[in-house]
């Protein structure tokens, strides 16, 4: 069974971070303690960690702030899941390993999503991707990777509020990036990663 700090740290960064609502804000540490049902200490102990991670800002006398997510960590996100995934997708396609059938699971599941589902959508984005990456097989990439994971869907939550027509254009792009990838064309597949994936970046930098 968790601790009350792996529940505090999970609710955190899969549910907090990720609500746009809460971008600007500061945590309240009793409202959180009282919603997971645990004391204020595992919520202390988790911000701790999460501000290890440079998610959240402690400051002093007013506790944990969540910043809005910047320029710069925009640029520096989508640059490094574009070197992972573009290389994903040729060493995939090389090795005959493409988990077509992961994605393509994947991307159903999206298409049944309804619009106020903003955070279940973006889970299935994640998996999208992240299957691309762990079927190169190549542990210590993964991890790298799925370090990324509370920042991608703080982006991808992020930019589905910004532009109304995103969630459409993400179904296509993924589309896109799998037939790609079904043709066993590495050139296509890496094309296609990267105009989806800069895509998502103008979205979040045109504000």
């Amino acid at each position: 069974m968790p601790s009350g700090r792996e529940l505090a740290y999970a609710h955190l960064k899969d549910t907090v971070l990720s609500d746009p609502s809460m971008q600007g804000q500061f945590v309240n540490e009793q409202a959180l303690a009282d919603e997971i049902g645990v004391s204020r200490t595992p919520i202390r102990e988790a911000l701790l960690l999460l501000a290890a991670e440079e998610l959240v800002q402690l400051v002093p006398k007013r506790g944990a702030y969540i910043a809005p997510i910047g320029g710069r960590e925009i640029g520096e996100l989508f640059e490094i899941r574009t070197m992972i995934e573009c290389y994903a997708a040729r060493r995939a396609v090389e090795l005959g390993a493409v988990p077509l059938a992961e994605m393509r699971a994947q991307l159903d599941e999206q298409r049944g999503l309804g619009e106020d589902q903003a955070r279940e959508f973006i889970d299935h984005d994640h998996r999208f991707h992240s299957a691309l990456v762990a079927a190169v097989g190549n542990e210590m990439l993964s991890k790298t990777y799925d370090g990324l994971r509370a920042r991608q869907i703080r982006a991808g939550v992020e930019a589905l509020f910004r532009s109304d027509g995103r969630r459409k254009s993400v179904l296509a792009e993924h589309e896109t990036i799998c037939s790609a990838l079904a043709a066993g064309d590495p050139e296509a597949a890496t094309a296609a990663i990267t105009e989806h994936l800069s895509a998502t970046r103008r979205v979040l930098q045109s504000g």
